[in-house]
């Protein structure tokens, strides 16, 4: 299909704490089945279009990006860094402004990089008609079918059945008003959070009802440098950005917009309850995505990589177990878990941001046991990769090799140490 992907992946997935956090935020965690969701959406946007995508992505994402990208067979995408996070609008602007420079005339499928959509084929007949309806100069928007009364889901309210102009966008409602829409006469959808148009045509429109936002991100794009295979974008530059989503910014004031309807068992999976939705349960109701022991429980989700964990006696739970957290929370509480996280934000506590494995453009670090004098790291580098060289003035370092087989350079040395092998880096070593 002639559309030039764009995939944003500048979210941090607050909601799917402990195991999305800032470091390594959801679109990069096997959150269902065994694939992160960026490599999901990779596949599913390669099944659609031929052409390179355009990814938005954290500065601080950049390797974890690449390197699927990489994995995936795509070598020639254009990977532009935001320095800081400032929404959608100035995100979408800088991959139009980079689709415009490039004379791509193509409409772009704007999407998050964090969502599930379980049949692919359905969306993209829905995109057959959200490309006609972009070549012809429309904003596009894709509708999602309600199945329940969402509170963690904005709303668009349709004119009409089928390809239709907006009425207006509705911000996340509360319960009632849920309910509301779902069982009104009137045409109501999920807002997906996903977009087509010509670059042209979101510029223009930026441009009328938001002229400083766009003069703002012009000027930031224009400056920007380049890094091996990265755009890299000024963040004093893009500080003068206004955050605000491109719902608020554009569609939401524009009447150039309609809606498609798309019936793609689409999830943003947002939530553990969301999550929890969109996983194949077992005869009890439950979700197991771990190591987990179930008994006499039902409509439970155990989410974990570590250890096991067991559960006894339970209803409507969501346990969620990483190497340094182990999180228990009612289903129905889920979209609270993000006033959890800023509670724990005011006590300064690291897991809030920090994922106990660390990782590198070489590959990944864990700490095993630290003590007063001595820290013990588990090392994983890729094959073929290699750290920098350095040294240390306040620390001495043993290194085993465990698995494998690594060229070491220790000063004036160089030598291959291979499994259950090791060598001692003296204090100001270069190694």
């Amino acid at each position: 299909m002639d559309v030039v992907p764009v995939i944003l992946s500048g979210g941090s997935g607050t909601r799917l704490w402990p195991s999305s956090r800032a470091v390594r935020p959801k679109q990069f965690v096997n959150i269902v089945g065994d694939s992160s969701l960026f490599e999901l959406t990779i596949e599913r946007l390669q099944s659609i279009s031929e052409l390179e995508p355009i990814v938005v992505c954290n500065d601080s994402h950049r390797f974890l990006a690449a390197e699927l990208l990489q994995q995936k067979g795509i070598s020639n995408s254009t990977l532009i860094l935001e320095p800081t996070g400032r929404n959608t609008a100035p995100a979408i602007a800088l991959a139009a402004f980079s689709a415009r420079e490039s004379g791509i005339k193509s409409p772009m499928l704007v999407c998050p990089s964090d969502h599930l959509i379980e049949d692919p084929s359905a969306f993209a007949t829905s995109l057959t008609q959200a490309v006609e309806q972009a070549q012809k100069g429309k904003l596009v928007t894709f509708g999602i079918q309600p199945t329940a009364p969402e509170t963690g889901y904005g709303y668009i309210h349709a004119q009409t059945d089928g390809v239709s102009d907006v009425e207006r966008f509705i911000e996340k409602p509360d319960g009632e008003t849920a309910a509301n829409y779902l069982n009104s006469d009137d045409i109501y959808y999920w807002n997906s959070g996903m977009f087509v148009f010509t670059a042209e045509t979101f510029l223009d429109e930026l441009k009328y009802h938001e002229p400083e936002l766009y003069s703002a991100a012009l000027d930031a794009f224009r400056r920007r440098t380049t890094d091996m295979d990265f755009v890299r974008i000024s963040r004093e530059l893009f500080m003068r950005c206004k955050s605000v989503a491109v719902d608020v910014a554009i569609m939401e004031k524009s009447s150039n917009v309609v809606v498609v309807p798309c019936d793609g068992h689409w999830s943003d999976l947002g939530s553990w309850a969301s999550v929890f939705s969109a996983s194949e349960k077992d005869e009890h109701n439950n979700v197991l995505n771990a190591d987990a022991y179930v008994m006499d429980s039902r409509n439970c989700l155990v989410h974990g990589d570590h250890r096991l964990v067991c559960v006894l006696g339970c209803e409507n739970i969501a346990v969620i177990e990483t190497a340094d957290v182990v999180t228990v929370l009612n289903l129905e509480k889920s979209q609270d878990v993000k006033e959890l996280v800023d509670s724990l934000k005011t006590m300064d506590r690291a897991e809030v941001t920090d994922h106990s494995r660390v990782y590198r453009p070489w590959g990944n670090y864990e700490s095993i046991d630290t003590g007063s004098r001595y820290q013990v790291k588990r090392l994983v580098v890729a094959p073929g990769a290699q750290l920098s060289l350095q040294k240390h003035h306040h620390r001495a370092e043993h290194w085993v090799v465990v698995k494998g087989t690594a060229k070491i350079t220790k000063g004036n040395e160089e030598f291959m140490l291979t499994e259950n092998e090791s060598t001692y880096i003296p204090l100001g070593e270069m190694h």
